[in-house]
């Protein structure tokens, strides 16, 4: 009986002095109140066993989600299918339904932070947007659509080849626009045919939280495991993010998570990689990579639903076809 009170005041005091006590015998933490095989991670610490805890220095407290879609078009610059083959708009209801289910996780997770999504139209025809308008409703998520017009960047963007090469160009600096002009803290460009693990964005908050609090500094998080960068025999670095393992990279797609003031400090690289058609597509973004961290996860958080071969596209070791079902 004596030991026991004993025990609940050297806890308390513990807890005082903000540390916590790791019980290996039952397994569990006494000042947690968990089991070892739950969740450690609680306000203002990133908990990761056996590492133990991140004191969070960088807070994250609003999240805006730019959806950038065009549902006429295939697939950009390729004449290909993709896996499943089926018409456009069917990848753009899937990747936001997944989208939605990652929002509601988050806000499940992660109360404290605001959430506002903001769709980026290029020309949708009336019937797919009804249908991208339906299930936004149905979400009850905060949204906004912007029925973008290429001719805004008529005298900006170079003359291309196609109409579909400016189009994607413009939705993309439209995008990156509207991230500088409306972002508060953190903002994701997310491209409408990504599908999302439901956690997804629970670990990428958390892991951006953690990984930004060690280095003292802001990153770039990009949420999918790309092929291609398993083919190039490239030096990376293995990170512990919130639940799992994070890869440094130098090189991304358009789909990609990181700050406000990332995106003011670099807006040049933002700016320019909109107005041609450079090779790599990325190029200007990729520069960035070479002065500021940029991790992507090891398994994958979202898939880029495109054609089976391409090196874009599908990430290893993910059951596709359960991903695909599961959000139609």
């Amino acid at each position: 009986m004596q030991t026991n009170i004993l025990k609940k005041i050297f806890v308390k005091l513990i807890k005082t002095f903000g540390f916590e006590i790791i019980d290996q015998n039952q397994f569990k933490s006494p000042t947690l109140n968990k089991e070892l095989n739950e969740k450690l991670s609680i306000l203002n610490k990133s908990i990761v066993l056996p590492l133990g805890e991140v004191k969070l220095k960088r807070k994250i407290n609003d999240l805006l989600i730019i959806f950038r879609t065009n549902s006429n078009i295939d697939i950009w610059d390729q004449n290909k299918k993709r896996i499943f083959e089926s018409d456009k708009i069917e990848y753009v209801k899937r990747s936001l339904n997944s989208l939605i289910r990652a929002v509601n996780n988050l806000n499940q997770n992660y109360p404290s932070i605001k959430v506002n999504m903001i769709i980026v139209d290029d020309n949708s025809k009336s019937k797919n947007l009804d249908k991208i308008i339906s299930i936004l409703d149905k979400s009850k998520h905060n949204y906004e659509i912007i029925n973008h017009n290429n001719s805004e960047h008529k005298n900006v963007i170079k003359n291309q080849k196609t109409a579909d090469t400016f189009s994607n160009l413009s939705s993309l600096l439209k995008s990156f626009e509207v991230g500088k002009n409306k972002g508060k803290d953190l903002v994701y460009f997310v491209e409408d045919d990504y599908l999302h693990f439901e956690y997804s964005l629970e670990e990428m908050v958390g892991t951006y939280e953690r990984i930004a609090s060690q280095l003292e500094k802001d990153l770039i998080i990009c949420p999918a495991d790309y092929p291609f960068l398993y083919m190039n025999n490239e030096k990376t670095n293995l990170l512990i993010g919130n639940k799992r393992h994070w890869r440094t990279t130098n090189k991304t797609l358009c789909t990609l998570m990181t700050s406000k003031e990332i995106i003011d400090k670099y807006w040049d690289n933002f700016y320019q990689n909109c107005l041609d058609r450079h090779d790599p597509f990325e190029k200007y973004l990729n520069q960035i990579y070479e002065k500021e961290i940029c991790i992507s996860p090891i398994k994958s958080l979202s898939i880029h639903i495109t054609n089976i071969n391409s090196s874009y596209g599908l990430s290893p070791f993910i059951d596709y076809k359960s991903l695909w079902e599961e959000n139609s």
